[in-house]
């Protein structure tokens, strides 16, 4: 069992190939060539799907590779998209062939069009910008033709960087607004640093004029520009082939990935649990990079500025009076300019799920691991006590399982709430992105007997049972567990498990995450003897699938809430859904396995918890509230005329002034933390501050609120006498 436990840890590095490739002869001195020979190898033997190349894998690799090197369609005219039209069902045929012709032709427009497009955003910006002029700007990038003509496509350069400017015109009005009534001693923190006030004030006793502040906004523009290409000036071939090798193995699914060299460390450094920067996890979208993750105890995370969904659209370091447009760069190169060393700052500009956008200034540091780990807190109703504990990852040392681990810090927060009366406990899940597999069935363990937690299939059809073989229980009273969209992976076994036993009710989003497939990074070297090309980088594969005890999937569906409760996200397709050629859901039979027998009538429950959900007004207006930012994320078009564009900003903020009463719910419920964790608190000031500020997030969280209410619908109407005793006991 153990065996099996390693094989199927997120990152495990496959040891010496089979001799039957090992073997095999790569006489081919060109490195690039070599890399896709052996990577098709590698996908063809270890990948879960074993996806045929065919014409319309080619087709989607094509479309692919094409919007990645050229996402906003501000470089290539649709010229090039005709000559490049030949090669769309060919791809596949020259990967077996080795032949590199569909990149070559592509690589070499590339950075013929980048020349070009230098001359055309230095001659654009040569003018100035008429904001006066009734005009907008479409940025549905994706769904526009590409320019016919070089006439056509620097005006399609001068909308974009008009509209890069008058956000920048914009801010520099704003804040000489801001300054005009301020006195030496008083500064809007908001807007710039205390020291630099009466520089500030100063400045606006002779305000600038429009037509200077355009000249400044447009130079910003233009040294954003400059800094742009430089990066670009600085990729090579090389940088530009990976980008077309995971072109090629993203089309089996988006958790393949190939990592070349430099990247591959960086996922070493990643893994290793040391993270350096603002405490974010990154994706990359076309004009943007998207937050899909603050960690926990992170800077960002701490700042309680930034928030999943957002996204980062320029970039100014400390001490610069710049900043950097991001749009249009490799996630990496965007990465490196968000990331810093310890203690250094970053201004982002961020785009709000509301569509506004707000400037966030985030001091650089190490994540603090502690804010990762298991916490709990006593929960008092009516002069009941009950418990919740929050699980931001399912965590384990890599070197020793037996050394602190998500499992057995759960289990010892189990047992402080008990000591302390607990009668029923809330387990939450909520944007725990996963972890451990072996830690979730641990915990699973916890609730329930001997018994299956998940299946886990292999490419070849071969299902495996993962079961908990500790009949200790140490929780058999009531249960619930809290979701929302971002709980992925092993968040979704855990969940589904105490679903599927009917050991729980699951409350939060329709779905989570979805995302239920297994990745091995292989390291690519170690299936090549005597390689003479130096390091070729890893491969990341989808090997295995996971499958609930139920037999079906959490892979695309997630797991769907007992009891639906609208957030703000409620909307969007968020997760596995929102990527390109997942795996689709299936099912498989269900493994052996008897539901707890522990509640009289729990869709009793359910149902009663579904009735408050509809009559509750605090939820009505979150679901209004994700409604509007719904509508306002699938506008696309945005005004480049000034007044039109202030008009429309002063509407965004207006309207989501509608929605501040929903931070200042008061869901009237106690917290405080169990014995031991306040004597703790005593010897820590840092420790105390932060129970304090999560128990004050909980006490305006209705979500909560709710899982207490389903807690004391189980514990007084529907739990079974003989549980009920063990409680007590």
């Amino acid at each position: 069992m153990k065996k099996n436990f390693k094989v199927l840890l997120l990152v495990v590095f496959v040891a010496a190939a089979s001799g039957s490739f090992t073997t095999k002869s790569f006489d081919n001195p060109e490195k690039d060539k070599l890399l896709v020979e052996l990577i098709s190898y590698v996908l063809e033997k270890t990948h879960f799907a074993n996806k045929e190349m065919d014409d319309a894998f080619s087709s989607s690799v094509y479309t692919k590779f094409i919007n990645d090197v050229d996402p906003l369609k501000r470089y290539f005219l649709a010229s090039d998209i005709e000559e490049f039209k030949v090669y769309e069902n060919q791809i596949d045929d020259q990967l077996k062939n080795k032949d590199l012709t569909f990149f070559n032709v592509v690589h070499e427009r590339l950075e013929q069009r980048m020349l070009e497009a230098k001359d055309i955003y230095k001659k654009v910006l040569d003018t100035p910008f008429d904001f006066t002029e009734d005009q907008s700007i479409d940025v549905d990038y994706e769904n526009i033709p590409y320019a016919s003509t070089r006439e056509e496509l620097e005006s399609r350069w001068k909308d974009q960087l008009k509209f890069s400017t008058i956000s920048t015109y914009y801010d520099i009005k704003e804040e000489q607004n801001a300054v005009k009534d301020l006195k030496p001693g008083e500064s809007d923190e908001e807007s710039f640093e205390e020291e630099a006030v009466e520089e500030k004030i100063a400045e606006v006793k002779e305000p600038k004029t429009d037509a200077e502040i355009e000249i400044e906004a447009r130079e910003s523009t233009r040294s954003s520009l400059d800094d742009y290409f430089s990066f670009i000036d600085d990729l090579n071939r090389t940088d530009y082939f990976a980008i077309f090798i995971n072109a090629v193995v993203e089309d089996f699914d988006p958790h393949t990935n190939y990592l070349a060299p430099q990247d591959k460390d960086r996922f070493d450094v990643a893994m290793s649990g040391k993270l350096e920067g603002i405490g974010a996890r990154l994706q990359k979208q076309r004009e943007s990079v998207k937050v899909v993750e603050v960690i926990s105890g992170g800077p960002a995370w701490r700042g309680e500025e930034i928030e999943v969904g957002d996204q980062i659209t320029r970039v100014r370091q400390e001490g610069e009076t710049e900043s950097v447009s991001i749009g249009g760069m490799r996630l990496d190169d965007a990465v490196g300019l968000i990331k810093g060393p310890k203690g250094t700052k970053v201004t982002l500009t961020i785009k709000k799920m509301d569509g506004t956008f707000k400037d966030v200034t985030i001091v650089r540091d190490v994540v603090e691991l502690d804010e990762t780990y298991a916490k709990s807190t006593i929960i008092n109703k009516d002069g009941r006590k009950y418990g919740l504990i929050d699980l931001p990852r399912f965590y384990f040392d890599m070197t020793d399982y037996k050394a602190r681990n998500a499992a057995s810090d759960v289990k010892e927060e189990v047992i402080r709430l008990k000591e302390e009366g607990m009668e029923g406990l809330v387990l939450d899940l909520r944007n725990n992105g996963g972890g451990s597999l072996k830690t979730a069935i641990d915990i699973a363990g916890l609730f329930i007997e001997k018994g299956p937690v998940v299946q886990v299939a292999s490419g070849d059809g071969q299902v495996e049972v993962l079961n908990d073989r500790n009949g200790d229980v140490e929780w058999d009273g009531p249960l619930v567990i809290l979701v929302n969209e971002i709980s992925a992976s092993a968040s979704e076994i855990l969940a589904a498990a105490m679903q599927d036993y009917e050991r729980g009710v699951v409350i939060g989003s329709k779905q989570t995450y979805g995302k239920g497939t297994v990745q091995n990074v292989i390291d690519l070297n170690r299936w090549m003897r005597n390689n003479q090309h130096g390091d070729l980088g890893a491969l990341k594969v989808t090997t295995q699938k996971f499958y609930r005890i139920n037999g079906g999937s959490t892979q695309l569906e997630g797991v769907k809430s007992d009891v639906i409760v609208p957030d703000r996200y409620s909307y969007f397709d968020l997760g596995e859904r929102d990527y390109n050629n997942p795996l689709p859901y299936d099912k498989i039979a269900p493994a052996d396995y008897q539901t707890w027998d522990g509640y009289i009538d729990l869709e009793k429950t359910i149902q009663e918890s579904k009735k408050r959900i509809a009559a509750s007004e605090q939820l009505k207006l979150i679901d209004e509230q994700a409604r509007w930012i719904k509508e306002r994320r699938d506008n696309n078009v945005v005004p480049l005329n000034y007044e039109k564009y202030i008009a429309d900003i002063e509407n965004n903020r207006k309207r989501s002034e509608q929605y501040d009463s929903i931070t200042e719910y008061e869901n009237n419920l106690g917290f405080r933390s169990h014995i031991k964790e306040q004597e703790l608190k005593k010897l820590d000031s840092i420790l105390s501050e932060k129970r304090s500020r999560w128990h004050k997030n909980l006490s305006h969280d209705i979500y909560v609120e709710e899982a207490v209410n389903v807690l004391e619908d189980l514990k007084l109407n529907n739990i079974k006498r003989e549980k009920l005793a063990n409680i007590k006991d």
